[in-house]
């Protein structure tokens, strides 16, 4: 299993490297909503301070899960330009002639 915010953030550094690895000229695609779904367990800790932690589970995994809460979280992210609201493109920027 995995944490939730592990699986973000592998998300987030695909869709860069995508980006980075996009020609320059050719079909560019803008980039729109991104949507997750995954089955959570939640787990409670005790030491740590009582923390709330979000692992991602497989279907059909081990009986671990059975003894767990879980769950299915589905996330809309909005991919936004770092500093700014621009949309991204997974060739870079958009040209200034694109709408």
């Amino acid at each position: 299993m995995i944490e939730l915010a592990e699986l973000i953030r592998d998300l987030r550094d695909e869709l860069n490297e995508a980006m980075a690895a996009a020609p320059a000229t050719g079909l560019r695609f803008e980039m729109g909503p991104v949507e997750v779904e995954v089955s959570v367990a939640v787990d409670k800790s005790v030491s740590g301070g009582g923390k709330v932690k979000f692992w991602v589970v497989e279907a059909g995994s081990d009986g671990k899960v059975a003894r767990t809460s879980a769950h299915r979280v589905t996330m809309t992210l909005m991919p936004r330009l770092p500093g700014t609201d621009a949309v991204p493109y997974v060739s870079g920027l958009k040209a200034t002639e694109e709408e």
